[in-house]
């Protein structure tokens, strides 16, 4: 095969030869990283107590409550689609285990399993939906949206009779629970949610699977072309299907974090929060296009995200100004993303 035939034919690009300048410019999340240090010498200028640990500690449970569904919204975005639902999802991963426990009387435990079965159950509806209906995942998952709002708030009000459910502080098993999902971890005299822990194990897991796993190499191939995978032995069902419950996973996991961390849960949570997690996968170079994206990077957005959303806080500045900064930095992570891919491209 000669040269020019070698450079074009359809071959993955990362697993071509490239210069270490290359490589740099062409992580995903290389854009997020730049960004990220300035919003933090940013808010270290203007915020006095932004370096405290306290504070510190403050912008890492507000990345990490972020951050534990970007993870999973990023891997199906990197697969070619994006969840709508992702948001109520949480909420109603909480009113499950909660409505569940509290009215057949049982051991916490067995509402926190009987949530995660249903919220994979839901994952894999929307997946299921997906593949068979051959509709664009928008109107798949504005539809469980829909469905999970009404039902959330329908079946509160008819089990619970108002807009919140009952407390389950007092049952058997939530003092476990609570260890688990909502507890604090001191370190050198400063708390550390437990959800850090969470956040970063995704991570770690959700990374490994990408660069590490025959899995991964799918999740990038349907993600940048699914009839081209498709022919190439890829099963390209089975992947949508399971990054839909991977979502379904992380909903499962804030879901029971919100229950234990407040005890009580409103129905009407969670509504506009998808767009947050999907903002968080952007910035942190995710297409939305597909084919292309980090877990890391992921984990970059939410941290720009917990350090946007309390370095305004820290620097005593209207909070009314928060969503004008998170959009200026959208587009302007949205430019910078494709600005180092071209340059990756252009790099030799």
């Amino acid at each position: 095969m000669s040269a020019a035939q070698v450079k074009d034919a359809d071959v993955d690009e990362r697993i071509l030869h490239a210069s270490p300048l290359r490589k740099l410019l062409g992580r995903p999340e290389l854009g997020s990283v730049v960004g990220a240090i300035a919003v933090f010498v940013f808010f270290a200028f203007f915020a006095d107590s932004f370096l405290r640990a306290s504070s510190l500690s403050t912008v890492l449970y507000a990345a990490s409550t972020i951050g534990i569904m970007a993870v999973p919204v990023a891997l199906l975005m990197i697969g070619g689609e994006f969840d709508l639902s992702a948001g109520v999802l949480v909420t109603s991963s909480a009113l499950v285990s909660s409505m569940f426990s509290y009215q057949m009387t049982a051991n916490v435990w067995v509402g926190v399993g009987v949530s995660l079965l249903v919220t994979m159950a839901i994952g894999a509806f929307n997946g299921f939906m997906l593949t068979r209906t051959k509709l664009p995942s928008f109107i798949i998952t504005l539809g469980t949206f829909l469905m999970l709002t009404g039902m959330n708030l329908g079946f509160t009000k008819l089990i619970d009779g108002t807009v919140s459910t009952k407390t389950i502080a007092d049952m058997e098993g939530f003092d476990s629970a609570r260890e688990v999902f909502a507890s604090t971890i001191t370190v050198g005299g400063v708390g550390f949610k437990v959800t850090i822990l969470w956040w970063l194990a995704l991570v770690a897991v959700a990374s490994w699977v990408l660069l590490r796993t025959r899995a991964g190499n799918w999740i990038f191939a349907v993600g940048g072309n699914k009839d081209a995978a498709r022919a190439v032995g890829v099963p390209v069902t089975k992947t949508k299907i399971g990054l839909y419950m991977g979502v379904g996973l992380g909903a499962w996991i804030s879901g029971q974090h919100l229950l234990f961390s407040y005890d009580v849960v409103q129905s009407g949570e969670g509504v506009g929060n998808e767009l947050i997690y999907i903002i968080a996968a952007v910035i942190g170079g995710c297409l939305i296009t597909g084919g292309y994206g980090s877990a890391v990077g992921s984990a970059v957005g939410a941290l720009i995200f917990g350090m946007t959303s309390k370095g305004i806080v820290f620097a005593e500045w209207n909070p009314d100004w928060f969503k004008f900064f998170l959009g200026a930095m959208l587009l302007l992570a949205t430019l910078l993303n494709a600005w180092v891919r071209k340059r990756a491209e252009a790099t030799k």
